[in-house]
């Protein structure tokens, strides 16, 4: 049985915990008050005003270098990761002190007003309050701020009832988490000043934050988190793509969402756990470690990974037909003549209007024709079996979109599969537009229109792509990870790279981006390159392996040493680069350490 001491370092690990995760006051238990069932519902004597300004961001005007010397110099001031919530609590009291009272906006989760709020279209309810603050003499403790309905009454829900608020903060007894409070302009400095220090905090909790750094000393915890404000940094220039930052962000979110919901429930187990609520809790636990576990690795590579690093392609592969035969599935939204015309009268063929439920059915050797018409199908991020997914007719009229619900749109593990005559438009699915995780995959006459990252060939796998046409990407047009190969004949590939980022030699990647260690290898020819944000081929090695420039970039046009540098390069990365139109705004061919 633990200790009262251990039972007590549990329960502020807890409270701290849950305030870093977002844990806010929720709907007290057993609340028997009125709810809204939508927005329109509502209404009365009293309709609430619009809300004023919140007090103005600061963080998002200091320099990387500033956000390091607030949080590791000013507030964190070399502690350890155990001592982080003591030392942000101790900030901010300095700040809460200075004035007991001022005006903000309190924004809360719309279930405490909304019956369901999951259908509701706003993210949180907002209401005008005054506040009173007095603090803790524990800085330890979780804040929390007394409230009441400021004058004008005001909300970003014009029609919410006044006497609803009312209830709802009675019901918590008129006390609300203190990072629920957004301090309004207007006010004195001192108001100003706490405005900014509950930015900060928050910032801290949102995104420098993690339970699992408890086991660091003061040196490491300062570089962890000056390396987490790098990649927040990165994030915001453009430099890490917005894909990637999304999924990591979505992940991270995940995962404090999962560690609050095994909070709650731990706490809701009775003395003796029946033995479905162990294993349960147990469950719960092992999915939070798998995941804590992806994002320390991700997180450790500095978000230049693919993604969260397990392959995503589960399926086993079928591999032939017992009986040798293929077959041939046409997919058409419609069957007509030419339908039939495109079949041969020795080839076993089967037609279908649902281009997933084809490459479902799909064994080594078979074959899926497609017809004009615009399809999805997520069977695409599992392709598994050396087959053709082949267009019949121009390729602009044959459109495969993706799901903007799925992380993933044309993911392949299979030994040889080819994709011809289709275009590939990408909505919202975060990875590649095509994904090569292992085997050979051959792209020929298709047009891919990014949205997200461009082709990604993965370490030991093998892409070859030949009068085709790649444009859009957010990353390169075309990415080479360590140990790939590629084949890049015929093809245009122009406005990729278009990062938003005010640092062009760290973020301007261009149209092609190979990634060296060990070193892939590239043949091009006869390929158009052109109208990319960076250079036409971006070789990315360790800045131990090269002669850089002061920039950390050597490129090809600026003669002598560096000239010479991207020959030798090009030697020992086996680059055939023949025949080809480079069109880029800086140099054709350039080095990245």
């Amino acid at each position: 049985m633990a200790s009262s001491s251990e039972a007590a370092r549990a329960e502020e690990r807890r409270g701290a915990a849950a305030r870093a995760l977002g844990g806010g006051a929720g709907s007290p238990p057993n609340s028997r008050r009125h709810r809204l069932r939508s927005l329109s519902q509502g209404g009365g004597e009293e309709e609430a005003g619009p809300l004023p300004l919140e007090c103005p961001s600061h963080l998002g005007a200091l320099t990387g270098r500033e956000k390091v010397e607030l949080y590791c110099g000013d507030i964190l001031k070399g502690c350890k990761a155990e001592d982080s919530n003591k030392a942000i609590s101790k900030y901010l009291l300095e700040k809460l002190k200075m004035k007991e009272k001022w005006i903000g906006i309190w924004k809360t989760n719309p279930e405490l007003f909304f019956v369901n709020s999951e259908e509701t279209s706003v993210p949180y309810v907002g209401v005008l309050v005054e506040v009173t603050c007095k603090p803790p003499q524990d800085p330890s403790a979780n804040f929390k701020v007394s409230v009441s309905v400021a004058e004008p009454f005001s909300s970003n829900i014009a029609n919410i009832p006044r006497q609803l608020v009312e209830e709802v903060l009675e019901e918590m007894d008129h006390c609300v988490p203190l990072l629920e409070v957004y301090p309004v302009e207007g006010q004195d400095i001192v108001v100003v000043d706490i405005a900014m220090a509950l930015e900060t905090v928050r910032f801290f909790y949102d995104f420098l934050w993690r339970d699992w750094d408890d086991d660091e000393n003061n040196e490491t915890y300062a570089a962890l988190i000056e390396e987490r404000i790098k990649i927040w940094c990165d994030m915001q220039n453009g430099i890490i793509p917005a894909p990637l930052a999304h999924r990591f962000r979505r992940n991270l979110e995940k995962y404090k969402s999962m560690h609050l919901e095994l909070i709650h429930y731990q706490s809701n187990i009775k003395e003796e756990p029946t033995a479905e609520e162990a294993v349960e809790c147990w469950k719960k636990y092992y999915e939070l470690i798998m995941l804590c576990g992806l994002l320390k690795i991700w997180e450790d590579l500095h978000l230049r990974a693919h993604g969260p690093l397990t392959p995503r392609i589960l399926r086993r592969r079928r591999g032939c037909r017992d009986n040798g035969k293929t077959v041939t599935y046409i997919v058409a939204k419609t069957t007509t003549v030419e339908t039939v015309k495109e079949l041969s009268i020795d080839t076993h063929h089967a037609v279908e209007d649902n281009l997933n439920l084809a490459l479902d059915n799909c064994y080594c050797g078979d074959t899926v024709l497609i017809f004009p018409g615009e399809y999805k199908a997520t069977n695409l991020s599992m392709l598994t079996e050396d087959i053709t997914i082949k267009g019949v007719g121009r390729p602009e009229e044959i459109m495969i979109v993706s799901n903007p619900t799925h992380e993933n749109f044309v993911v392949s593990r299979a030994q040889n599969i080819k994709l011809m005559n289709i275009t590939l438009i990408q909505q919202g699915t975060v990875d590649g537009i095509i994904v090569v995780e292992s085997g050979h995959t051959v792209l020929e006459n298709c047009i891919l229109k990014c949205e997200g990252t461009g082709v990604c060939v993965l370490a030991g796998a093998s892409l070859t792509v030949a009068k085709s046409e790649i444009t859009g990407a957010q990353g390169a047009g075309v990415e080479l990870y360590p140990g790939s190969t590629a084949t890049l004949e015929g093809n245009k590939i122009h406005h990729c790279s278009n990062f938003r980022t005010s640092n062009g030699s760290r973020g301007s990647f261009g149209g092609i981006n190979v990634k060296v260690l060990p070193a892939p290898k590239l043949r091009m020819k006869n390929n158009h390159i052109y109208s990319n944000n960076g250079h036409a081929v971006t070789i990315i090695k360790p800045s131990d392996q090269l002669c850089a420039t002061a920039e950390g970039i050597v490129e090809c046009a600026a003669g002598g040493d560096g000239e010479d540098s991207v020959s030798k390069l090009m030697q020992e990365l086996n680059l055939e680069i023949n025949k080809n139109v480079l069109e880029e705004t800086t140099k054709d061919i350039g080095i990245v350490n």
